[in-house]
């Protein structure tokens, strides 16, 4: 039976038991779902409400149609010897060329789709889908593989310290794809097809958009999902981390050395164990007894405090028992409903600890009242939401039970949910310009302003390169705020010549990147636990010639501001991230498809970071259509062409397009 219900303007199609409905989901896009019996409009997603818009449909024996401006999409009624099945066709709306297509599984079983019954109505759906030779896919989060286009990987769709999973992606082919479902699984984009597999769910639900430009689809995405706020101007300078700084004392000796040797500084950072026990969500009174006059005397400096918020909760924690006891901790399937080890302060081995279910609106409300009573009326503004992926340990998502449904079906938000915490808190408390520095996030993070950063990553060169990467296909996810820790996370001897170099290469990228953040432990490492702080990692700890080469580049960022602030905002408005793969601004140049090191910040600049060590040279591919100015030299280039320019190591290879007036040089 096939069901057009123009009246509300959506093509339904049932066969057999299973149900598809297409409907218009914002412009130039539908939004897909097909279930058993009925399809259901209260299972979680990112998916906002859209905005109405015009579209035609039509139906015939054998299929029917429906079109929403630039994409079209198309339902036949294919008769097998097991049945009829129906298959889908997305095209372009008005040259009606394919853009994706269903691809049966098999000639006589199964079809396109896949369902596989567990208890209560859930069970595991297969979407799959043609594979085009000449495709190149982008986007789909943030992942360590070290691939930007990631055609022929398999990608688990699940939420690792690292490994950010946003289930969307930008094609080549012109279309972008969202599998709207926050549950675990996977996505095989292999030679021979496409699928999206969901270990445990009641209903499939994906979005599609045809903006043409991958601009366009992004902008499409950000109306879908949610724009993010305007980042405040504060949040584009430098940011001072280390592993930990131990106390107040110590915190601000930092700051007062930065301020006496005169160096740009914006934000420094309390990390954890600063709290009595794990989830009290407040200073440690012991090691930080003024934290009002802290943070007046930075403010004083021009700096902000960033505070790290962790969402997991010791037993030993002031909020435990009430949390417990009224349902705010993600609770077990089986087995009794803690997490994770951890070793907390006054407590001499590692306990079991729980997390607190964000999914729940009494649990986002009673943490957001903790932090607003000990950090945000303190004078907080910045949080830094750590292990919000959450971080499992061992990783058994599909025991969870959270709020909002099972693990395995909504346990990939809970970094969304984690920030929508803080962000409507702030929001209600009359503040629109509270930044959140997040390790995970998932589709739509990005308007509860979340900030994400690439996790605890190596300290090597080929890390860098991952990051370069991992980086651009979070900008294509949806997420134009973005840092990495500068020198990696894990490890780093300050004494080391070669990680010096690996350093000021890595500062010189970081300069370029949306947020701009030196974290990490550094040698000497130190054994886990509340008395850890790691070796030094401030500016100054690497010697004097490094200190002189990062200087210039915090000098570099901070004639830069004024030109990111203006990309933030139009990252605000329409969803273009500021730093994006060349294909971005150049779609019809090819080799800008295939370049995976360089990028564009903005409209008029391409960065070509250093990635190796003991260079002083690189070639830079320039996309057509624009003349290309070296920033440094003033030595003009045609678009179309290789560059090999000199890359000292006092500098990083940056071109202006067509006379573009950034101030990059001092």
């Amino acid at each position: 039976m096939l069901e057009s219900r123009e009246d509300e303007r959506v093509l339904e199609v049932r066969v057999r038991h299973e149900v598809i409905r297409i409907e218009p989901w914002g412009r130039d896009s539908l939004r897909v779902r097909v279930a058993r019996h009925r399809v259901t409009d209260d299972v979680p997603g990112a998916l906002l409400p859209p905005e109405p818009v015009a579209v035609d449909t039509e139906t015939g024996r054998d299929g029917g149609r429906i079109v929403n401006g630039a994409l079209a999409a198309e339902v036949e009624l294919v008769p097998t010897d097991t049945g009829v099945v129906a298959v889908l066709t997305f095209r372009r709306g008005d040259t009606g060329e394919e853009l994706l297509a269903e691809q049966r599984a098999h000639f006589w079983w199964p079809g396109p789709r896949l369902f596989l019954g567990q208890d209560g109505g859930y069970g595991r759906w297969e979407q799959r889908f043609h594979a085009y030779e000449d495709e190149k896919l982008f986007g789909l989060g943030q992942h360590p593989h070290g691939r930007l286009d990631q055609k022929g990987l398999v990608l688990d769709l699940v939420q690792r310290n690292g490994e950010v999973s946003i289930p969307f992606l930008v094609s080549s082919r012109g279309y972008g794809l969202l599998w709207n479902m926050p549950g675990t699984g996977r996505v095989e984009l292999a030679e021979n097809g496409t699928r999206w597999v969901a270990d445990s769910a009641r209903q499939i639900d994906y979005w599609v958009t045809a903006a043409g430009t991958p601009a366009g689809i992004l902008e499409r995405y950000a109306e879908a999902t949610g724009r993010p706020p305007l980042l405040p101007e504060w949040a584009s300078g430098f940011w001072q981390s280390k592993l930990r700084y131990r106390d107040q004392r110590e915190l601000l000796s930092v700051a007062r050395e930065y301020e006496r040797r005169g160096l740009p500084l914006s934000v420094i950072v309390v990390d954890f164990f600063h709290w009595p026990h794990l989830g009290d969500w407040r200073f440690d009174p012991d090691e930080w007894p003024d934290p009002e006059g802290m943070i007046r005397e930075l403010a004083d400096m021009g700096i902000r405090l960033l505070v790290s918020v962790w969402p997991s909760v010791s037993p030993l924690s002031e909020n435990f028992p009430t949390m417990r006891d009224h349902g705010m901790l993600v609770d077990t399937e089986r087995g009794v409903p803690v997490h994770a080890p951890w070793h907390d302060k006054g407590f001499g081995t590692e306990m079991p600890v729980a997390f607190h279910d964000p999914t729940n609106p009494r649990a986002r409300e009673f943490v957001w009242q903790r932090v607003k009573r000990n950090y945000y009326d303190k004078g907080v503004r910045a949080f830094w939401l750590d292990a919000c992926e959450p971080e499992l340990q061992p990783g058994h998502p599909h025991n969870l039970s959270f709020h909002t449904g099972p693990g395995a079906e909504v346990v990939n938000m809970y970094p969304l949910e984690q920030a929508r915490a803080f962000h409507e808190g702030s929001r209600a408390a009359g503040d629109e310009a509270v930044v959140l520095l997040c390790r995970s996030a998932w589709a739509g993070s990005q308007r509860y302003g979340a900030a994400l950063w690439s996790g605890d990553i190596p300290a090597t060169w080929e890390s860098l390169r991952a990051q370069v990467r991992a980086g651009l296909n979070t900008a294509l996810s949806g997420i134009p705020w973005w840092t990495t820790d500068i020198g990696g996370f894990h490890g780093g001897d300050p004494d080391s010549a070669e990680y010096r170099e690996l350093l000021v290469r890595w500062f010189q990228y970081g300069a370029c990147c949306p947020l701009f953040r030196l974290h990490g432990v550094r040698e000497p490492r130190p054994s886990f636990g509340p008395d850890m702080t790691g070796g030094p990692n401030e500016v100054w700890s690497y010697g004097e010639r490094t200190l002189e080469l990062v200087t210039e580049t915090l000098w570099l960022r901070e004639r830069l501001r004024p030109y990111l602030g203006e990309l933030m905002r139009v990252a605000h408005e329409t969803g273009l991230p500021p730093m994006r793969p060349l294909f971005v601004d150049f779609p019809h140049d090819e080799r800008a498809w295939r370049t995976e090191d360089c990028f564009m910040l903005g409209p008029d600049l391409l960065v070509a970071p250093v990635l190796h060590p003991g260079r002083r040279v690189r070639e830079v591919p320039l996309p057509e259509g624009a003349v290309w100015t070296e920033a440094w030299t003033g030595t003009e280039h045609t678009g179309g062409t290789v560059a090999r320019v000199d890359a000292p190591l006092e500098r990083i290879p940056v071109f202006l397009r067509d006379g573009a007036e950034v101030p990059v040089r001092g």
